[in-house]
């Protein structure tokens, strides 16, 4: 049985909580469904992964770009590799 599509917000929500290149994030690894949810200025990611060897953080990067529509390679976390807060930034 295939696996149920993340859900996702609308993209121009999402852009608009970009500034300065920067989108702050707070994660839930491990979770039972992958999502993003927008909750005040920042957004609710959820993921899969586990939080081990930075597998959940790759997740996260490659689940945000998805949703942003841009590369995997223009999203990188830049603060909180060991935390649920996060900041993530997106290359132009």
């Amino acid at each position: 049985m295939a696996r149920p599509k993340a859900d996702l917000p609308d993209r121009a929500a999402l852009r608009a909580l970009v500034v300065d290149g920067e989108l702050r994030l707070r994660v839930t690894p491990a979770a039972r469904s992958e999502g993003i949810a927008i909750a005040g200025d920042r957004l609710a990611v959820r993921t899969r992964a586990k939080p081990e060897d930075g597998v959940a953080n790759k997740a996260v990067e490659k689940l945000v770009a998805g949703a942003l529509g841009v590369a995997t390679s223009r999203c990188r976390i830049v603060r909180g590799a060991t935390s649920r807060d996060k900041v993530l930034r997106i290359a132009d």
